[in-house]
């Protein structure tokens, strides 16, 4: 796998219409990787992050195969600084505890429509299910309500996309190494393509 961190400048226009148009961004990242022709892109999430400390926006790209910023030039030209990437191989260990970020579209499936899980206790319990499937625990966390992901179709004037964007932050156990592993590689829950399920997580470094 490889980790890829761009900085955007919201300062510019066009990086303003990427970050209000999942759509956009979607089709935008993908332009640095293969498409069907050449075997296709694999696996590529990623997620969107602001560090509230300084305002800097960055773009977080895990992808299954190595990415070719240059190709992306509506993404580059609205970044502040290179594209930086390196190979991403994270081993974990039974009973490691680490940091984690995941922004998430919490959903269930009902009678053949996925909809979204609106309340806290509700999407707390989705995460601890995610967690049983997965392979970790959650020791502590936060719940941040981020509304609804929402983008239009300009020729019809109405809406086509409309999902709830929730981030979780804290900490987590693994309980079962390759069964994390492959979350981690593959993303949790729904809207995969679009800036949700990248579950990130850091190393817990004692004082």
């Amino acid at each position: 796998m490889y980790l890829s961190k761009l900085i955007l400048n919201p300062r510019l226009r066009e990086a303003r219409k990427l970050m209000a148009s999942p759509y956009g961004l979607h089709k935008a990242v993908a332009r640095a990787f293969p498409d069907a022709t050449d075997g296709g892109p694999g696996r590529v999430l990623y997620r969107l992050d602001e560090d509230n400390r300084n305002g800097i926006l960055s773009l977080l790209v895990q992808s299954e195969k190595e990415p070719g910023w240059s190709r992306a030039e509506l993404l580059i030209n609205c970044l502040n600084q290179p594209a930086e990437y390196k190979a991403f191989a994270p081993a974990f260990r039974q009973g490691q505890a680490l940091y984690f970020r995941l922004r998430a579209n919490p959903t269930v499936k009902r009678d053949g429509k996925r909809l979204g899980l609106l309340r806290e206790e509700e999407q707390s319990a989705w995460l601890r299910r995610k967690g049983e499937n997965g392979g970790f625990s959650v020791l502590s966390y936060t719940v941040i309500p981020e509304g609804m992901l929402k983008d239009n179709k300009r020729e019809s004037g109405v809406t086509i996309l409309s999902l709830l964007s929730v981030r979780f932050e804290g900490v987590l156990r693994v309980e079962q190494p390759d069964a994390f592993l492959a979350t981690i590689e593959k993303g949790v829950g729904s809207g995969k393509g679009l800036g949700f399920g990248l579950l990130s997580v850091a190393p817990i470094r004692e004082l």
